[in-house]
């Protein structure tokens, strides 16, 4: 099924991804977890921090786009992601010494979210540099199988980690786990790589991605649905942690349970998106169905009234949002130039993320004034709302087309 393995690099791209991957979601249950303690349980104050950790990707991300276009991509990885690891050693120092305080976690939030800004773009555009165009679909799917395989395994033993050990040591393995991707990278063969001609050193370029896409009308679609539902649907883990304490007087334990739950899911999701991406027709209707189930299936979960229904709603949560996602991401991937890639995915990187702050603060404001259910109610009804004006935007276009040639006939 997954063709893409076939290729030597890919293979240790994407076994150093499973065990990295693993600690970075034990690290993001277990910073949450923390966020609620040291705040006393406040969802604005966990609010902040995911603010905080996603806000330099407004900085940061389309500037990193540039630099992915210019410089060797497999260089830059080791480099973000050995910070990456460090940044959870550092943390996870402090939480077993008993020196953390709130504003520790806060000020490590900005500077990982400063390098996983540069990290993301050049991430997503060196797939293809290991696998070729021809693969890249597969490649897409694979990596959104192993991200969300982590998500399974992560969460759940964080959750009972936290309970035996406590945070601090769950941090330190996640800051461990990075050396499993650096390795990989090092251990590439370099010459087996697709490696597009580097964009030239000159000024402009930047603006000369941004004119690209504006002058793309399918890309642009994309890009608006992929921020619409970015910012307000997908604010899953610091909501989630908020419902399990305070709505259903769970533990550590019960908030990673839904997150296994939803990650269930979005396994199948994924594989849903690899069978079913073959062409660019079929990738972005699977992308606006997904979309719409999305924001209709988020709606409906936020209204269950047990915790077990509640679990159990976040399965087709998460189909639906990963058919989304991963139908959006190769549909971008695969319709841009291979010199506009890293500007394109730094823009798709920005969007999907960047909205983030705004959501992550305003998730925690609307649960603390309207109750911990309502950021994923609003969340999904915004959701479905942008799903249905793409399809009505894109069923225009079409008719549009259409009569331009009757006419032109």
């Amino acid at each position: 099924m997954f063709r893409s393995l076939r290729e030597y690099n890919y293979r240790l791209y994407a076994a150093g991804q499973v065990v990295s991957l693993t600690g970075t979601w034990m690290q993001r249950a277990a910073q949450d977890w923390l966020v609620l303690e040291l705040s006393g349980g406040s969802p604005v104050a966990l609010g902040y921090a995911v603010a905080l950790q996603f806000l330099p990707t407004l900085v940061l991300t389309l500037w990193a786009g540039v630099i992915a276009d210019r410089f060797d991509k497999r260089r830059l990885l080791v480099l973000t992601q050995t910070a990456l690891g460090a940044c959870g050693l550092l943390l996870g120092l402090l939480d077993v010494s008993g020196a953390a305080e709130l504003w520790h976690v806060y000020l490590l939030c900005l500077v990982l979210g400063c390098f996983s800004a540069v990290d993301a773009p050049v991430r997503q555009s060196f797939v293809v540099e290991m696998v070729g165009p021809a693969q890249l679909t597969n490649a897409v799917a694979l990596n959104s199988m192993t991200f969300n395989l982590a998500r399974v395994v992560g969460p759940a033993l964080s959750g009972g980690l936290i309970t035996v050990i406590g945070t601090g040591w769950v941090f330190l393995l996640n800051g461990a786990s990075s050396a499993a991707v650096v390795a990989g990278l090092l251990l590439m063969r370099t010459a087996d790589l697709r490696r597009a001609d580097p964009a030239a050193a000159e000024p402009g370029q930047l603006r000369a991605g941004l004119r690209y896409v504006r002058g793309r009308p399918d890309l642009i679609v994309v890009m608006v649905l992929v921020f619409c539902i970015g910012t307000f649907g997908m604010n899953f883990e610091n909501t989630f942690a908020v419902i399990a304490r305070n709505v259903f007087g769970r533990d550590a334990d019960g908030y990673g349970l839904l997150i296994t739950a939803l990650a269930v899911g979005t396994l199948s999701g994924a594989a849903l998106a690899a069978r079913r991406s073959a062409g660019s027709g079929s990738r972005m209707r699977l992308m606006l169905v997904g979309a719409v189930s999305f924001g209709a299936l988020l709606s409906l979960a936020s209204l269950m009234p047990t915790y077990e229904l509640f679990a159990a709603a976040l399965v087709p949560v998460g189909i639906a949002v990963m058919t989304f996602t991963t139908s959006a991401n190769s549909t971008v991937q695969l319709a841009v130039e291979p010199t506009m890639r890293g500007r394109v995915m730094g823009l798709y990187m920005l969007l999907f993320m960047g909205g983030k702050p705004l959501g992550g603060l305003a998730s925690g404001w609307l649960a603390d004034v309207l109750g911990p259910r309502s950021p994923l109610l609003l969340g999904g009804l915004l959701s479905l709302a942008g799903g249905l004006l793409a399809v009505w935007w894109l069923a225009r276009r079409r008719r549009e087309d259409r009569g331009l040639l009757s006419a032109g006939g």
